[in-house]
This record gives C-alpha cells, sequence and structure tokens, in this order.
C-alpha cells in the first residue's frame, strides 16, 4: 500500500489473496483497517489498533490496482473512526467504517469453542478447486479444515451449516491484520446444504478483541438461519493460548435456493 500523501493510498489486489477470481473478503477487510490505521498515524492520531471493521461490499472489486479513500470521523481520546472507501475504475466496490483504539492485554471473561489447539492428524488442508473457484488463499495461508463440518466435500447435503478449521500464515506469525482475514477464511457454511458457488458478502462486521499468540488460530463458524438465497454465518477466531481474538458476523447471498 502506497500513500498519496492526503489521506488516499493505493495498493494492488493480487490473485494469491482471491478465490477464483475473486479477491478474498477477510483480504479484503484487513486492507481497510490498514488503511484505516495508515490515516490515522499520517495524522499523528494515538489510536494503533483496528477495534472494528464494519463493511458493505457493493460491488466485487477485480485483481488490480485500486485506490483507497479515508475520511476522519472521529477523533476521541479512546477511540478515532475512519470511513474506508475502496474504490476501482472510478467506482466504489467496499465502503466502510473502521473503530481504532487500543487493543486490550488479556480478557476478564471469555466464553469460547472447545476445539483442539492443533488441527488434529484427519484435518483437510485447503487448496486446489473448491465451488467457489481455486483456493488461491492456500498460497499464504496454511487453512486445515475439520472434514466432520464439511459434508459437502463427501457429496452430502443435509449437514448443518456449521465448519471448523485451523489457520496461521505461511509465513511469520499471526498479527492483528491475520485476524481479521481469519473471520472469513472458511468457505461459505451453506456448501454443506448442498448450495454450491460464489456466495458474495453483502455485508461484514468484524470485531477485533486482542492480538494474537504466535501459532494457530482456530476458527469456528455457525449459521442461524437460511432465508430463501440469504443466510448469515457467525465465526468466532480463538488463539494457540486460548483467548477469543476476533469475532465475525456476515450477511450473505447463496448462487443457488
Amino acid at each position: 500500500m502506497r500513500s498519496l500523501g492526503d489521506g488516499t493510498f493505493t495498493a494492488d489486489l493480487r490473485a494469491e489473496w482471491s478465490i477464483g477470481s475473486h479477491p478474498h473478503g477477510g483480504f479484503l477487510i484487513a486492507l481497510l483497517a490498514r488503511a484505516a490505521q495508515a490515516a490515522l498515524h499520517e495524522r499523528g492520531e494515538p489510536h494503533p489498533d483496528p477495534l472494528v471493521v464494519a463493511a458493505d461490499f457493493l460491488r466485487p472489486p477485480a485483481i488490480g490496482p485500486v485506490l483507497l479513500r479515508t475520511d476522519l470521523a472521529r477523533a476521541g481520546r479512546r477511540v478515532a473512526v475512519v470511513g474506508v472507501r475502496l474504490e476501482q475504475r472510478g467506482r466504489t466496490c467496499v465502503e466502510a467504517r473502521v473503530t481504532a483504539g487500543r487493543l486490550p492485554a488479556r480478557p476478564d471473561w471469555t466464553d469460547v469453542p472447545a476445539m483442539p489447539a492443533e488441527p488434529p492428524p484427519g484435518a483437510l488442508a485447503m487448496g486446489g478447486a473448491t465451488p467457489e473457484g481455486v483456493f488461491h488463499l492456500s498460497k499464504g495461508c496454511d487453512v486445515r479444515l475439520d472434514p466432520a463440518t464439511a459434508g459437502f466435500l463427501a457429496g452430502r447435503t443435509a449437514d448443518p451449516p456449521r465448519m471448523r478449521l485451523w489457520v496461521r500464515p505461511r509465513e511469520g506469525q499471526p498479527d492483528p491484520y491475520f485476524a481479521l482475514l481469519a473471520g472469513d477464511v472458511n468457505p461459505p457454511v451453506v456448501f454443506n446444504l448442498g448450495r454450491s458457488g460464489w456466495a458474495p458478502t453483502v455485508q461484514l462486521t468484524t470485531l477485533l478483541r486482542a492480538r494474537p499468540a504466535p501459532g494457530w488460530l482456530r476458527v469456528q463458524v455457525d449459521c442461524r438461519a437460511v432465508y430463501d438465497a440469504w443466510f448469515d454465518s457467525d465465526a468466532t477466531v480463538v488463539d494457540s493460548a486460548g483467548r477469543l481474538i476476533c469475532q465475525a458476523r456476515q450477511l450473505a447471498l447463496s448462487s443457488t435456493a
């Protein structure tokens, strides 16, 4: 990402952060957060961490260059709010509000799903072709899927729309921006209902709760309701120390109903 010096930045959406021909939604959330943080840094605002990214996906961007425009909506002592628009070829593709502040060091109370800290031997490495297209994201991320929660891989079409995964970067250790990406790393949960193909996100709100510890991130994804083509998806991301570090809720459309 390169600054143009006026709260505007340029970036390239690369193929290795895509699924099929579509840039990955979690990667876009992380990019929007980076743009907001860079804009605050340029203004000298002391808000070092993204806390919330609430994004509306207006139209899918293509692989290639994009423009990120930021607008400081609020600068308080504890939090700042920055509007960010991702534009391509003169059209807004994603519009977001990023709330920034300082991440806490430790939780006072959490309720996290019971999952092994590391993927078990039978976990499936994601890569290659998927119902959405080629999973290019596997070039930068090691993603393992619990086969017991992925009935679509065995041809089943009536399993619950819930999944469990483990993810870590191919290089280095997870940081807060990787945690934002992890909140959307799963295949669409409606695959378990026999609804294959691209499932575009309409709205995605991600809460970053803490800095991740080194190691695997475990992700549990649940769906509460499917109405016609509309479905929700709630992801809970837990780090290797057992701490809740990210929560992501989205509303999306399945390609077949």
